[in-house]
């Protein structure tokens, strides 16, 4: 393992660990704050920000930790955030996405479909991490969700797979985890490569639409392996190598989406296409 990657490896558990410490806090401050924060269901979208995004966790996540820096980022930019929990096992707390994604993108669809209710918009934006990034495309292709639904937002996701070791990666990242692997957890047996649910995923195409794809990915990434079978196939995807933005950014799959600025500022591109700019390592402290 490279020196850095020692550090990394370590500096993202204990950025987690930290995150869980202040869950309440978060969570309170989200709940109770009128005018900012996120998950706040009087947000009214702007006329420069015209749809709420959706931010879907990864595999073990859960609607707090994983956006604790990127779900800031993007209300102070005006944006009203919403965050979803999902696939729940019974008896299994914290931890989530781990049951069948077919079910967890029914969630989704409820989900959504309250959100639009609430700030009276026509469409969202979706973005997600992991498999957040990719159980959103069965909800956009199977359940009705392209008509509901602008942009998709891909930080690292398994579009087409990975290996059950890659999933084992996670485990380092959230204590107690491992324990699950000797429960039954169908959201990882759908996210090993070939799988029934995979085939399914993408037979016909990787996209639908009327929506506007995009994927960042990082050349570390130790659970999406190899990293570009996160990349999708369609006339509407921009697939981002983020090495190709900053080629001093060693985030792997977990820090991409728990405290990456760089990603962050290229999933507000995303967001606001016409309002882009570039993407660069300064981009870090912007």
């Amino acid at each position: 393992m490279l020196p850095w990657k020692r550090v990394l490896r370590p500096l993202a558990a204990l950025l987690l660990t930290t995150a869980v410490a202040v869950v309440p806090a978060a969570t309170a401050q989200a709940a109770s704050a009128p005018s900012s924060g996120w998950n706040n269901y009087s947000c009214k979208p702007s006329a420069t920000h015209p749809r709420p995004v959706v931010l879907v966790h990864g595999t073990f996540g859960n609607s707090v930790d994983n956006w604790l820096a990127l779900a800031p980022y993007l209300t102070s930019r005006g944006y009203c955030v919403f965050s979803l929990d999902y696939g729940q096992l019974p008896g299994v707390p914290f931890f989530n996405g781990l049951g069948p994604i077919d079910k967890s993108a029914a969630q989704l669809q409820v989900f959504v479909d309250k959100v639009l209710g609430a700030t009276g918009a026509a469409k969202a934006d979706l973005v997600g991490h992991s498999q957040g990034g990719m159980m959103p495309r069965y909800y956009l292709k199977f359940l009705g969700g392209a008509a509901k639904v602008n942009a998709l937002v891909g930080i690292a996701p398994d579009n087409h797979g990975t290996t059950l070791n890659g999933l084992a990666n996670l485990l380092p990242y959230f204590p107690g985890a491992e324990d699950l692997l000797s429960t039954a957890t169908p959201g990882l047996a759908d996210q090993v490569t070939g799988s029934a649910f995979l085939t399914k995923l993408n037979e016909g195409g990787d996209t639908v639409a009327g929506v506007h794809y995009t994927v960042i990915a990082t050349k570390y990434d130790e659970v999406v392996t190899p990293y570009n079978s996160g990349y999708l196939n369609g006339s509407d995807v921009h697939n981002v190598l983020l090495q190709n933005l900053c080629g001093l950014d060693f985030s792997e799959h977990v820090a991409i989406g728990l405290f990456d600025r760089i990603a962050y500022h290229e999933v507000a591109n995303a967001l606001d296409p016409a309002h882009a700019s570039a993407t660069t390592c300064a981009s870090a402290f912007s």
